[in-house]
């Protein structure tokens, strides 16, 4: 994931379930809070034993994560995300994994316009040519 970083302690989920926003679907939660940021974005990913098996539990983690890596571009910069998965994300398909949480980002307002888009990535591809600038001399 290119602007993205994982929530993997305990205190972090705790501060974004504390200080963050809720919005919530058929399949999935997610929590919000502003990082600080301005440059990438954290991912936590939230599946709890209700949902199913160890195997069915990998498989949401997998899907959700998935979901969000292919929207990762449209999603805007400098925040903290938690999505918890619920039972019904066990029977859901990607497409509809995928369609919940582009509801809830697009709910709460987090997807950039088309124009803010192209401004990133052609921010993204003159850092990129810098770094290759530097790696050659």
């Amino acid at each position: 994931m290119q602007f993205t970083e994982s929530l993997k302690k305990n205190f972090q989920f705790r501060h974004v379930y504390q200080k963050g926003k809720s919005i919530a679907n058929r399949h999935l939660v997610l929590y919000m809070v502003k990082n600080g940021t301005h440059d990438h974005n954290r991912l936590g990913i939230s599946v709890s034993k209700k949902v199913g098996k160890s195997v069915v539990r990998s498989h949401v983690t997998r899907l959700i994560r998935e979901s969000y890596r292919s929207m990762e571009e449209e999603v805007k910069s400098g925040y903290d995300f938690v999505v918890i998965a619920r039972v019904s994300c066990a029977a859901a398909s990607y497409h509809e994994v995928c369609r919940s949480l582009r509801h809830l980002f697009k709910k709460q307002q987090l997807l950039l316009s088309a124009s803010e888009r192209k401004d990133r990535q052609e921010k993204s591809e003159a850092g990129r040519k810098e770094e290759k600038k530097e790696g050659t001399q």
